[in-house]
């Protein structure tokens, strides 16, 4: 296993009905595709700009140049198709000790269970890697992702980044001794 700062490397797992694998360049229309799909609460530098930044060139630029590691692919088994990522990043909240879990999908996957099963899968991971606790950051606004995040065991702590304009963030942890 591949070490990448103080951690170990989540490479590749596999559940019931999905495949989570390193993206690869050509993931990179399902990625843009993520980004044009988002809320429009979420700020701007995490949607597409006016000017159609980033391109799905520079989408696949980013896979390619090894700026997104941690992040896996979803590949539902049944298509082959990849419906959005999941996996671990050490910035934002989390830490290379202690990562923060990170996903999401393409609309047409939301409500079947997918995004649960792909971090469940993860924290999983993280747990029998040796981890001690994950975070994960979400806007209050965002339901689906709070209930995925409750259903895992995480839960919110008392830090609240206040945001009047795109929402609230709340943090959340997940303390990974004694899984499930």
């Amino acid at each position: 296993m591949k070490r990448m700062h103080e951690g170990p490397v989540l490479n590749a797992l596999e559940t019931e009905r999905l495949l989570l694998r390193p993206q690869r360049a050509d993931d990179a229309a399902v990625y843009h595709q993520l980004w044009t799909e988002r809320d429009p609460r979420v700020p701007a530098h995490r949607r597409i700009s006016p000017e159609g930044h980033p391109s799905v060139a520079e989408v696949a630029a980013t896979i390619t140049d090894g700026r997104t590691p941690g992040l896996l692919g979803v590949e539902r088994k049944d298509t082959g198709s990849v419906i959005g990522y999941c996996g671990l990043i050490a910035h934002g909240h989390g830490s290379p000790a202690e990562p923060e879990l990170a996903y999401e999908l393409l609309r047409e996957a939301h409500g079947r269970g997918y995004a649960t099963e792909a971090a469940r899968a993860v924290v999983t991971w993280a747990g029998e890697a040796g981890y001690r606790r994950l975070w994960a950051g979400v806007r209050d606004w965002n339901l689906a992702s709070r209930r995925v995040l409750l259903k895992l065991g995480f839960r919110e702590t008392d830090e609240v980044e206040r945001d009047d304009r795109h929402g609230n963030s709340l943090l959340t942890v997940r303390d990974l001794s004694g899984l499930p």
